[in-house]
This record gives C-alpha cells, structure tokens and sequence, in this order.
C-alpha cells in the first residue's frame, strides 16, 4: 500500500469509529448551543478531526520496530536548522544542468509546497469553526508544526533512543505559511451549503422530515452504543466472576461477550431504557427526539396518558428494533419490519408537522419543545 494513501485510509477507519460514538453527543450539544444541525455543519464537524488524524498518520506512520539496534539500523537524523536551506539544494539542482525547469521539479522545492498544503486546512479550520483572528490561527499552525518538529526531534519524546524523522525549520515556515493562507482563505468554507447558524438557541424552529429522521438515527446510534456498552459490561462482569480465569484468558472473554444469555441482556436492558423507560418519564418523545428539540402533547396540549407514551415507543423506532430482534431470513418478523420501515418513512412526509407513523397511532402531535404546550395545541391540530 502507498505510504502516501496509507494514512488517509487509518484516518478515515478510525474517524468512523469515533464519528459513531461521538455522533448523538455532537447533536446534542449542537442544539444545545445553536438551536439546530445544518448537514453542512455536520459535514464540517466530520472533516475537522479526519483532518487531523490524517496529518498525524502522514507524519507519523509507519512507526518503525523499536530494537536493540534501533539508531544503527534507521540512522541518527540530525536537525535542520538553516533557514531557507530548500533554496540551496534548488540551486544545487540547477547548477548541475536543467535551469529553471530543473528547479521546479526539485524535490526539495515539493516537499515545502506539500509543507505549505498540509496546513491549510488547519487555518481554514481554525479561523472559521473556532473564529480565531488571522494571528491566532497563524500561531496555532505554528505551534502545532513546532509540536511535530520536537516529537520528531525527541524520538516521539524518548519512546525511540535517537530521531528517526528530520527536526526542519523550513518545515516550521512552510506549515506557518500554510496556516496563514489557510485562514485567509477561511471564508470559502461559508460557501458549504446546509449550514445553519443561529444566535439564539432558544428560539423555535419549524419541524422538518430531516430533522425527524436526525431524531431516529440518533435513536439507532443510541442503542447501538448501549448494546455495546451492556454487552461488554455484563461480560466482564461474569468474566470478574470466574475466579479461575487468568486475567490474560482473551479467549474465555471472547466467549462470555458472544454468549447468548448476554447477547439477550444487550439487547433487553436497551431496548427497555430507551422505548419503555424514557417515553414513559417524559412526554413519549424518544431520546433522539428529545435530543433535537421535539416534545410529544396531546390535541389539547396536555402531557399524554402513559398508554399514548407507551404506543409511541413501541410503534417507531423501539417496535423495529424489537422486529429485527426477533427476525429470521425469511420470517413474519422480517416483512412486519419491512413494512414498519415503508410505512413510517411514508407517514413522515404525509403527515402534518411531519408527526410520522408513532405519532399517528398514538394520536398525539409533535411540537418544538421549546414551544409551550398550550401555545402548540393551538396552531398543531390532530387529524
């Protein structure tokens, strides 16, 4: 594999891991102090940090095998500390035939255009999503540039005897350059569409059919990350309990974490939290609806019955997990869900304010919660 393709495909594997675990924290933090998600947001909050796991494994990867022979084998590096030395090795490159042309295809003249590239993003990033003035943002590059020069120098700071990378000052002014062109050219990230900014976070917003399917997915990721997180709890747990395990038997957790009593356990404790329990202690919303803004009431605008709260748990996303739960290929089980999906996905556009297949056969409305529930059952009539 290309070490120059290599590090774009960890960065992308572990912005993945890190985009599901962070994703329902984001959304709800976002409405928290926004108000709203703009898919362009979304976009931007996801490129940032794959970013910058891109630029560590760049510059990093691949980490060489530590050995007894370590500084023999790679070679001492010693620092470059001459600036502009770049400009040396050009003319070194032109003098010994080629001319100008010669120089432009000079390697040492690549390596600090790519040097300046690298950190464009970062200024871009930097001025326009933390709305840094052009000097700050120019010493953010540089600090972090500094800050990979001396883990280079340092050997990743003493981890390996001696530098198996090159300490560069014209890499310290290339990657500066870079963060100041970067944060000049910060405004062009306005320019991505389906971003939303606004100043006051307690202000209504109309409800829409992505803000309603925002609200199932974050509901899906949320029991994905309670499945995981009970599995692997109750599987140490029984783990703890066999005193005659060794604590490095790998093999005999494997075996309690694909166990059917837990895998039972992952999927009820969940399920139970997330459509029976927090439906019941609110209003009916789900958590991702809750998480987005959207409160449940009656026509009249009074709190619902614990049957109305129950009925919506158990006929949105709740009842489809419950169906895939039970579902073999094929089964009743299979085509009830299938059919759950077509329909939900039909009633979120037909119905008024969006309400969905849950809302309907709960006979309830959907509102923003930050409309008062006497002023929503006033303009959100139940057809």
């Amino acid at each position: 594999m290309s070490t120059r393709v290599a590090p774009a495909i960890w960065a992308a594997l572990l912005m993945s891991v890190a985009a599901a675990v962070l994703f329902v924290p984001y959304i709800a933090v976002r409405y928290r102090r926004r108000g709203e998600l703009g898919m362009g947001n979304l976009a931007l909050a996801f490129a940032g940090p794959l970013y910058g796991l891109a630029l560590f494994f760049y510059v990093f990867a691949p980490f060489p095998q530590l050995r007894d022979d370590f500084c023999a084998v790679i070679g001492v590096r010693r620092p470059q500390l001459i600036p502009f030395h770049f400009l040396h090795d050009m003319g070194r490159a032109a003098g010994r035939g080629g001319g100008h042309v010669a120089m432009l295809h000079n390697p040492a003249l690549t390596q600090v255009l790519l040097n300046v590239a690298l950190f464009i993003p970062l200024g871009m990033f930097v001025r326009y999503m933390f709305q840094r003035s052009v000097p700050v943002t120019a010493a953010v590059g540089l600090g972090v540039s500094l800050l990979i020069e001396l883990t280079q120098l340092t050997g990743d700071w003493f981890i390996y005897p001696c530098a198996y990378r090159l300490f560069d000052v014209d890499d310290l002014i290339a990657n500066g350059l870079g963060g100041v062109l970067g944060a000049l050219a910060a405004p062009l990230l306005s320019a991505v569409p389906g971003q939303r900014v606004h100043a006051e976070p307690g202000e209504p917003r109309p409800i829409t059919w992505r803000r309603r399917l925002l609200a199932s997915v974050c509901d899906v990721m949320s029991f994905a990350f309670l499945y995981v997180s009970t599995v692997a709890g109750y599987s140490a747990l029984m783990w703890v309990g066999q005193g005659d395990l060794a604590p490095g038997d790998v093999i005999a957790y494997s075996n309690f974490f694909f166990d059917a009593s837990v895998e039972r356990v992952g999927f009820w404790v969940p399920w139970l939290i997330l459509t029976v329990a927090i439906p019941l202690a609110g209003n009916g919303a789900s958590l991702g609806q809750r998480i987005v803004k959207l409160q449940a009431a009656t026509a009249d605008g009074r709190r619902p019955g614990a049957k109305a709260r129950l009925a919506r748990g158990l006929t949105g996303v709740g009842g489809l997990l419950l169906l895939n739960h039970f579902s073999s290929s094929p089964g009743p089980a299979t085509v009830l869900a299938a059919v759950l999906i077509v329909v939900s996905l039909i009633a979120l556009f037909m119905t008024s304010q969006h309400r969905g297949f849950s809302y309907l056969c709960a006979r309830l409305t959907i509102t923003d919660s930050r409309i008062p529930s006497a002023r929503a059952a006033s303009t959100e009539p139940v057809h």
